[in-house]
């Protein structure tokens, strides 16, 4: 039970953070390929300060706005370039994250932290709260993508040109978009860390951006349900198939490239158009239900 118990964990946290991304790359199509660099702070921040002596869920709001704070400066970045410029750059900012963890001893260098102190919480209880932490997040997507700020970044991930010229403030939401999907990262940084009880460099590499990537892609860009199936399905896929634990980033790699070129709406879109035909034969005259 307790394998049981440590995956769905692992699922709640990996989910919470492909919300995360969805909010900047599916709601406002904003390519960000150094995601996981925002889960190393949130991640990093928390394990300090707990090691620090201040409790978990003190550190848990400090963490949000570290990563939120690297996400607006990464964010600048992106109101000077576009699409794959803006990929290159956000890489960058991982590789750049790693390296300076490296090189610092006061962050456990290479070796990494282990041991962090953690809230007086059972493996049960730990996966409740993380169940709880994603469902919120869930509902927060669902809120921001029905909101008139959501329409403003749906307008901006369709025609950026067109949304200035109508008088949005495009940099203003594009700052908005990174700063909250970064700052989630940064809550599940927190969460990752506590579940783990070890984080180092290679946690929060390259191969972790595109992992989390994938499992937005193969869910659907954009789709809230579906990027939480993708995250689901892509969390346990090691555990069923040991090889792919070595082989992750050419399998994610590969996923990526599949997906992209047969079905770009990922599992959400494979279910809207299996529903289309349905709906079609069920209202042959084309009059509205």
């Amino acid at each position: 039970m307790a394998y049981e118990i440590s995956l769905i964990t692992s699922m709640a946290i990996m989910a919470l953070f492909a919300l995360s991304l969805n909010l900047i790359t599916g709601f406002c199509g904003q390519i960000s390929l150094g995601h996981a660099a925002f889960l190393g702070v949130g991640a990093y921040t928390s394990a300090m300060l707990c090691k620090a002596g201040m409790p978990f869920y003190a550190t848990m709001p400090l963490a949000m706005l570290a990563a939120g704070f690297l996400g607006v400066i990464v964010g600048l970045a992106s109101l000077r370039v576009r699409a794959d410029f803006l990929a290159i750059t956000t890489m960058g900012v991982v590789f750049l994250f790693v390296g300076v963890v490296r090189q610092q001893e006061w962050l456990g260098g290479e070796m990494g932290i282990t041991n962090i102190p953690g809230p007086d919480l059972s493996k049960t209880g730990f996966m409740v709260l993380s169940l709880v932490l994603a469902t919120l997040t869930a509902a927060l997507c669902v809120y921001l993508r029905r909101s008139w700020m959501g329409r403003v970044f749906n307008g901006i991930a369709e025609d950026e040109d067109t949304m200035r010229v109508l008088g949005i403030d495009v940099p203003r939401y594009k700052l908005a978009a990174f700063a909250i999907g970064t700052a989630l990262a940064g809550l599940a940084g927190t969460l990752y860390g506590q579940h783990f009880k070890y984080i180092g460099p290679e946690s929060f590499g390259f191969i972790e951006s595109i992992t989390v990537l994938s499992m937005v892609v193969f869910g659907g860009i954009g789709s809230v349900p579906g990027v939480i199936f993708g995250a689901a399905f892509l969390s346990v896929l090691p555990a069923w198939f040991q090889f792919i634990g070595d082989y992750k980033l050419l399998v994610y790699g590969g996923l990526l490239f599949l997906m992209m070129r047969f079905s770009p709406g990922g599992v959400a879109g494979m279910v809207r158009a299996l529903r289309k035909p349905r709906q079609s034969s069920s209202n042959p005259n084309g009059a509205q239900p």
